[in-house]
């Protein structure tokens, strides 16, 4: 859905046409889609917008995904969640010549505007490409290169556009819209679906599910449009300009699925040869608690000290527990403490709530998660029995 900031396109982009150009009678302003890259990042595919004019000599793509990895403070506002992307302008071949090198699908729907409708759509591009309005904070799921493009459009047409809710067939939410797009057996579906929290598992009304622009190429498709003729499409004409195979949403290798699956029998042969010799791997438990209590903090970040949107509300703090951090350090003694069996309860009743909530819906956990709190009970059980042994 992004594209990485390049400085040629950031020069291009700072051209601007003056405030009394007027596009002509034979412009098009059409809606370009491309199909998914390679790239986490491009995962979704992407939105931008074509005007051209053959008068007026220009065929630009204003493109609302544009972000720069060399901002200094990039991964600081990216952790943080004030990502800033912008909107640049550049001519539409570099763009069809970039989706051609990374063999991806693209597609045009041309808008069936009146040229008043193209000029002020034109007129509203032109002021937000200026330096000064380029810049917005970037929200993955409610304002992208896609949500952009559908609430300019819904802004110059206003009450003409009629919208059609029949591009849903099976309502889904927005945790699963984008599983669709990323295999949730990757190691980058897996970072995401543990870092937000349960506001992506609401059912999507028809305009949430616009942050994917594919989604919006098929709405867009069945929408109408009230013209002086009466109501027409919006969508004056479709046409396929680069047609690669859709890249598919794989699975990483090794996969997510595949480590943690590795670690549960690990994990498990340690604790059944630990229950044997009557002792317990005191290494195992502190990378155990530790790692998990990392997770935990970075929860608790997330939720209480950024500005995601949708990062609250996590309820992988059931597994991820932040106090196992400073937990880890007890275990990495030799005597337990006495109040360690009685945190060891609370952990387990925890990870016994974690198939009650995914199962009632008010939080999905990736599956490949289950290896992971599988081996997570199975070590506390057996922590417990060795606490309340000793003790």
């Amino acid at each position: 859905m992004l594209k990485k900031y390049f400085i040629l396109l950031f020069l291009v982009s700072q051209i601007s046409f003056s405030q009394n150009a007027q596009l002509s009678n034979y412009s098009q302003i059409s809606i370009i889609t491309s199909g998914p890259g390679d790239n986490l990042y491009e995962k979704f595919g992407h939105t931008a917008i074509r005007v051209k004019d053959p008068v007026l000599n220009l065929d630009l793509l204003y493109n609302y995904g544009i972000f720069d990895f060399n901002d200094p403070n990039f991964y600081v506002n990216f952790v943080r969640g004030y990502m800033k992307y912008k909107l640049a302008r550049y001519p539409f071949y570099y763009a069809l010549k970039s989706a051609q090198q990374d063999e991806r699908w693209v597609k045009q729907q041309t808008l069936n505007l009146n040229q008043q409708q193209r000029n002020e759509l034109f007129h509203f591009l032109e002021r937000n490409a200026k330096p000064e309005n380029a810049s917005y904070f970037y929200d993955p799921f409610f304002d992208n290169c896609a949500t952009r493009p559908r609430d300019i459009i819904k802004s110059i047409l206003k009450n003409n556009l009629v919208f059609d809710e029949g591009f849903i067939s099976n309502p889904k939410s927005i945790r699963a819209l984008m599983n669709e797009k990323i295999n949730p057996n990757s190691w980058g579906s897996f970072g995401i679906n543990i870092a937000l929290g349960n506001n992506l598992d609401k059912i999507a009304t028809s305009e949430e599910y616009l942050y994917l622009p594919e989604y919006l190429f098929l709405a867009y498709d069945k929408s109408k449009i009230n013209t002086q003729n009466g109501e027409e499409n919006l969508i004056k004409s479709t046409k396929t300009l680069l047609d690669f195979e859709h890249k598919k949403a794989l699975a990483d290798s090794p996969s997510p699925l595949f480590i943690f699956t590795i670690l549960l029998v690990i994990v498990v042969a340690i604790t059944i040869n630990d229950f044997k010799k009557g002792k317990r791997t005191r290494i195992l438990d502190f990378v155990l608690f530790f790692s998990t209590g990392l997770v935990g903090l970075l929860i608790v970040f997330l939720w209480f000290f950024t500005n995601h949107s949708t990062a609250p509300n996590n309820f992988n703090f059931l597994w991820g527990v932040a106090p196992n951090f400073i937990v880890s350090f007890f275990l990495f003694s030799k005597k337990h403490k006495t109040w360690i069996n009685k945190y060891l309860v609370f952990l387990i009743v925890l990870l016994l709530l974690i198939p009650i909530i995914h199962i009632t819906g008010i939080q999905k956990f990736t599956h490949p998660i289950i290896p992971l709190i599988v081996l997570l009970l199975f070590r506390y059980l057996f922590l417990y029995k060795i606490s309340v042994k000793n003790n």
